[in-house]
């Protein structure tokens, strides 16, 4: 995708989603939160329910040759919670008008909570290998409550989508959240995906088995190993910095 053109996004829904909250996971550094948020679609009874079509799009997946968009929404009476899956991966360049648009959508069907995952390369011990939050005031209040547990990341900043999102919720009634994990260089880092996916089960009270994760990892990690792959080939000024600190 070239950065310097002029991006435009249309959300293009089958149907209007049945939840107030949106969980999203893009393709980044180690691709955990996008290893989560395809296998919380792959292990529950959720359904697609439209697309994001991006016209500077670069990539068309496709499995058993059949082609599928590369930003894709799902919901399901059952869980009471949609999921935007995003195999695209959105430059910092882009992620403005990304976040325009995906707003202006959830303002549209009264989605009134938005939740990122999301992995983060930032040097890190043993003793980290846990999930963090980065969340507006109303967001804490309304699902985190008195927990402790994620606890809130440390000083920093976030770039990309998560950064423009984070920032639209402050100023509107959307309640935004993002929940982060470090992440090593392997793609998928199955361990960060899994400790994303068992935080999200935890706070949303959700019923999905955590346990085959690590099959279902193993199917796609080639084919995620070809996604990092178009990551690294990005030249160096598409890619955001290490803006999150521990």
């Amino acid at each position: 995708m070239d950065p310097t053109a002029s991006e435009s996004f249309e959300v293009v829904q089958d149907r209007e989603p049945t939840g107030d909250a949106l969980v999203c996971g893009f393709s980044s550094f180690g691709l955990a939160g996008l290893t989560a948020v395809d296998y919380l679609v792959d292990q529950t009874s959720l359904e697609q329910c439209g697309h994001v079509r991006a016209d500077a799009a670069t990539i068309t997946p496709f499995e058993s040759g059949r082609p599928r968009h590369p930003i894709r929404l799902f919901d399901s009476p059952d869980l009471k919670t949609s999921v935007l899956v995003s195999e695209l991966w959105l430059p910092p360049a882009v992620s403005r008008a990304f976040s325009e648009r995906l707003l202006d959508w959830t303002g549209a069907v009264d989605i009134e909570e938005l939740l990122v995952m999301q992995g983060v390369p930032v040097p890190h011990g043993p003793e980290d290998h846990r999930t963090f939050h980065v969340a507006t005031d109303d967001y804490r209040e309304h699902r985190l409550g008195e927990a402790t547990d994620p606890p809130g990341m440390g000083t920093g900043y976030l770039d990309g989508v998560p950064s423009s999102l984070l920032a639209d919720g402050m100023d509107s009634s959307l309640r935004v959240g993002v929940f982060v994990t470090p992440v090593h260089e392997q793609a998928p880092d199955v361990a960060a995906a899994l400790r994303l996916i068992e935080t999200l089960v935890s706070v949303y009270d959700l019923d999905v088995d955590t346990a085959p994760l690590e099959a279902f990892a193993a199917d796609i990690q080639q084919y995620y190993e070809n996604l990092a792959a178009r990551l690294d080939q990005a030249p160096d000024e598409q890619l955001p910095d290490d803006r999150m600190y521990m």
